[in-house]
């Protein structure tokens, strides 16, 4: 009988360590079928090119269609319908799951039965003068203030759109002294010569108004809630005391109103042909009017509701077969400003277009590595809020465990050629993705992405690669990169940077932002938008399914040595300062040649890694999703508590651009104003020292493991 006992319950045993070694064969065959000469596995490739193969311009085009057919501001009902939409057919794909999570944040909506409006008055009281301040950039206001002697305190200002983030015009607005700002687009920098205002053309009619928000977030999230998830247990700030919200009134205008303002300015005359638009004005700066309209003035009459509002992103997901505990994130907002024909949707329709090619691989029997997930995000376009509240919320799992995250905001805002922004991790993935992906552009035959993207946008670095730009912000990839250190891209096709001066495309978050406008003008055959979907496509498929992280740890290297040459030069334009105060660049330096030491030895490792030993192949793959982590400081920038990435953020004077060791590169603007020069060089060291430390401890995570 015991005998007995003892064979019986052997069997679950025996079937349990069965299981578990037919498991270990099956991990062990995923990570052998690895081809040696090109460390990719043959069933990958041919999974790759069936899922880019999946792809239709003519899916993208019926995905924009349909989802550009009524206005969706964040918000709104409509936007939640399309939200529903979205979830609805990501079910019908074939993911695993696809869920809506809400937030209730702080939104901005006009007052429908008090309008906002700008009126030319000869009442006195809250009337003020004009003061026009060129783009409302700090160089522009230095102008103003340093040569021309024009104080803007107690003034209106109007400034055009164009150069910088429009919340950073307010900003400056605000710091100058004025009590509200008036914005307009400059056809200078909204019409192209030659071109016939929309619906004839692509160009901004004069009435057209370009909307945004205008808050200094600096990553913040919801103004009500900096720092954590906008839910109902949240606590939350009054609306007065809100992350960024302007303390003036802003209003945007068309050009047509913005030459009856401009055509009776008095006062001083544009200081150089560089504050002159195309408006037949002669952009006089003001104070106040000329002649006969000396005494009138300008006032704002702005009605705007404030209001916590309930908002939905759509959460997506396809569990990964091997680490199912990594996470590949694949996201992009579907809120706009009106139709949203351009900016997102472009995006939404190439993110709709991958999830469906993804879904139906997953329905084939195919399963990547790692997990994917998919989000659409709502109320980008009121401050990146549905994206950095979902970060806020998952940011202690996120940090453990995210590999990356690729963002599918707006997939064309010109139709010249390809534009890539993100971190130096994934420059060689970029530059071997685009080789195998075909050139949309007319002329270029059986040429590549990669060859036409080379020969119209060349590096400034180095004439053989295609430029890449630095991660700034502007869309929903902030947090994840800036905040919590997680590798990131973006691509899209763009202008010619050469040739086109308008700043972005003119009708940019107008309600001229139509299916149509895309349709007939900037992708009619949707092969640009095609040839992003691909590339975006295939980054989130690589870095879901290659069993070795395809991050090179070397380009990074390269990249801080091109880094800290370029600060270096901007602090020795100040030699005698450097010297007098004794701040030395030494440390960085020496960080960043032991950066590039640590890095190269890495390499090697990694090309003598043992793929078939999947704890070595996951340590050394954690290595690499953690790099970018290293460069986190949890203290942030000065004054920027939630941009903590100490080698990019966006520049304090144009959340849009990205700059490179932004705590020295702030430290050293317009040092020489400074009333206690010696404090402000204390300064220059302090953050010499935390790039220098910064640099050297991510360099210690490269080492092999004690």
């Amino acid at each position: 009988m015991s005998r007995r006992k003892v064979t019986l319950c052997s069997w679950p045993g025996l079937a349990a360590l069965l299981a578990l070694f037919l498991l270990g064969i099956l991990v062990g065959w995923c990570v052998k079928s690895v081809d040696k000469s090109t460390g990719q596995a043959p069933v990958f490739q041919n999974a790759r090119r069936q899922l880019l193969t999946e792809m239709k311009a003519e899916n993208i085009r019926e995905f924009l269609r349909s989802f550009t057919k009524l206005p969706h501001v964040a918000g709104t009902e409509q936007n939640l319908h399309l939200a529903r939409q979205i979830q609805a057919q990501w079910k019908e794909f074939g993911l695993d799951t696809a869920k809506l999570v809400h937030y209730d944040v702080l939104l901005s909506y006009p007052n429908q039965s008090a309008p906002n409006y700008v009126a030319v008055t000869d009442e006195q009281g809250n009337e003020a003068d004009l003061v026009y301040a060129n783009y409302g950039r700090t160089e522009d206001f230095f102008k103003l203030e340093r040569e021309m002697r024009i104080n803007c305190t107690g003034k209106i200002v109007i400034a055009r759109y164009g150069k910088i983030f429009r919340g950073n015009k307010v900003k400056n607005a605000m710091l100058a002294g004025a009590k509200g700002i008036i914005l307009y687009s400059d056809p200078a920098d909204y019409c192209a010569l030659g071109v016939n205002p929309y619906p004839d053309g692509w160009n901004l009619p004069g009435a057209g108004v370009q909307r945004g928000n205008v808050l200094n977030l600096n990553g913040a999230g919801d103004p009500l809630t900096p720092g954590y998830p906008a839910k109902e247990y949240t606590f939350r700030y009054e609306a007065s005391d809100g992350v960024g919200i302007p303390k003036i009134p802003v209003h945007p205008i068309g050009y047509h109103d913005a030459e009856i303002l401009l055509r009776f300015m008095g006062g001083a005359a544009a200081p150089d042909e560089t504050w002159k638009g195309h408006l037949n004005v002669s952009y006089n700066v003001g104070p106040g009017f000329s002649g006969a309209h000396a005494t009138r003035k300008v006032r704002m009459h702005i009605h705007t509701v404030n209001q916590v509002t309930r908002i939905y992103n759509v959460i997506g997901t396809i569990t990964g077969v091997v680490e199912p505990d990594r996470y590949v994130i694949f996201g992009g907002h579907r809120d706009s400003w009106v139709f949203g024909g351009i900016d997102p949707t472009t995006g939404a329709a190439v993110l709709q277009t991958v999830a469906q090619s993804f879904g139906s691989m997953v329905m084939k029997g195919w399963r990547p590595r790692r997990t994917i997930i998919f989000a659409s995000w709502d109320a980008e376009e009121f401050g990146l809020l549905g994206s950095t509240e979902w970060a806020e919320e998952n940011a202690k799992t996120l940090q453990a465990r995210a590999v990356a995250y690729i963002n599918t905001d707006s997939s064309i805002e010109g139709n010249h050629t390809l534009r890539v922004d993100c971190t130096p991790l994934l420059n060689q993935l970029v530059y071997n993705l685009t080789k195998e992906i075909p050139s949309p552009d007319e002329g270029y035959g059986s040429k590549s992405l990669y060859e036409s993207w080379l020969e119209k946008d060349p590096s400034p670095e180095s004439k053989h690669l295609p430029r890449i730009n630095k991660l700034g912000s502007g869309s929903d990839f902030e947090a994840y990169f800036q905040r919590l250190g997680i590798v990131s891209g973006r691509a899209r096709y763009t202008k010619n940077r050469k040739a086109d001066k308008f700043s972005n495309y003119p009708v940019y978050h107008t309600t001229y932002e139509t299916f149509e406008l895309v349709e007939r003008f900037y992708d009619p055959a949707f092969r640009k938008q095609l040839a992003v979907a691909q590339l975006r496509a295939a980054l989130v498929y690589e870095l879901a399914d290659a069993p070795v992280l395809p991050l090179h740890c070397q380009d990074y290297a390269e990249a801080l040595k091109t880094y800290a040459d370029g600060i270096y030069a901007l602090a020795k334009e100040h030699k005698a300062q450097l010297e007098m105060y004794g701040v030395s660049f030494d440390p960085l330096f020496s960080a960043v040649t032991n950066f590039t030491e640590a890095g190269a030895d890495f390499h090697d490792r990694l090309l003598q890694l043992d793929e078939n030993n999947p704890i070595a192949v996951r340590s050394m793959n954690d290595q690499l999703m953690l790099l970018e982590r290293a460069f986190i400081d949890p203290l942030g920038l000065p004054g920027r508590p939630f941009y903590r990435h100490v080698i990019f953020a966006p520049s304090s004077r144009n959340k849009y651009a990205g700059v490179s060791f932004p705590g020295i590169y702030d430290a050293l603007f317009d040092i020489d104003s400074r009333t206690d020069q010696r404090k402000a060089w204390e300064e220059v060291k302090r953050q010499v020292s935390i790039a220098a430390f910064t640099v050297q401890a991510a360099a210690g995570t490269l080492k092999a493991a004690i």
